[in-house]
């Protein structure tokens, strides 16, 4: 019987050929049939967990998380498949989020977080009311559409109080929205009722943008019957012949638009409450 550190069969002692390169064999029992990571098996074999070769953190793993829902689909989000893509084991994320329903609220925490980030979204009123409002409104447009696959769940997550709305759903940007609305005059009433008509609208506005990017707003999954677009409007005569015109996309102007019948309908808020 030759010694352990002789080569056998062509390989040595750790699995490696006799000129110093891997086996197969030993690839194949460092990862599993997708060729991800076995954490397992690594740590048998004497080497170290990929969780301890790779820095993480809380922003890491979030961030993470929120490019693969932008890339692959809310649905495709599993522990297992975001420690892959950080190069880790599934159970080293949970020193830094608790389980899958943290890391969603996380990420909705993230998506409000970017306004801070947004040069042209203000803290407090500095050329107005509606100054201040325009930009929050363009900023958390700014978001949905940097994040169309992730911007549904800043409706969907429950809030951390039933007096929260969504989009602007955190503390700190609410106590923004209502310090610089009774800062500018308005009153405690007129203040909320503004927050109320606010968030109503960018959520609806958006929610409906964003399906047109590929986000799922909805709970059950459209199933393609096969039939064209003549074939299923063989019978609606007036939406054929419309239907480009409704395919049209107006995102933008429809949004200024309906921001400026809003900000009026504030301005009377302000006034009469």
């Amino acid at each position: 019987m030759p010694p352990a550190d002789d080569p056998v069969d062509g390989r040595d002692a750790d699995g490696s050929d006799a000129d110093g390169t891997e086996s197969e064999d030993a690839t194949l029992r460092r990862t599993d049939a997708n060729g991800e990571v076995d954490a397992d098996a690594a740590v048998v074999l004497g080497e170290e967990p990929p969780s301890a070769r790779v820095a993480l953190d809380r922003d890491r793993v979030v961030e993470t998380a929120l490019q693969h829902i932008e890339e692959s689909g809310l649905p495709t989000l599993t522990m297992r498949r975001l420690g892959t893509r950080l190069g880790v084991e599934a159970m080293s994320l949970y020193h830094h989020v608790p389980g899958k329903e943290e890391l969603l609220d996380a990420v909705v925490e993230a998506l409000i977080g970017h306004l801070h980030a947004d040069p042209e979204v203000l803290a407090a009123p500095e050329s107005g009311w509606q100054d201040f409002l325009q930009r929050l409104a363009h900023g958390v447009r700014r978001v949905a559409l940097a994040h169309p696959r992730s911007f549904p769940l800043v409706a969907s997550r429950p809030p951390g109080a039933p007096w929260l709305r969504p989009p602007l759903r955190s503390l700190d940007w609410v106590e923004t929205f209502l310090a610089g609305l009774c800062d500018s005059g308005f009153s405690d009433e007129a203040a909320a009722a503004a927050y109320r008509s606010f968030t109503s609208f960018l959520l609806g506005h958006l929610l409906l943008e964003v399906s047109t990017h590929g986000a799922d707003i909805g709970p059950l999954d459209v199933l393609d019957d096969g039939e064209t677009d003549d074939e299923r409007l063989r019978d609606f005569p007036t939406v054929a012949r419309l239907r480009r015109s409704l395919g049209e996309d107006h995102a933008a102007a429809e949004f200024e638009e309906a921001l400026e019948e809003l900000l009026e309908r504030i301005a009377l808020i302000r006034v009469e409450l």
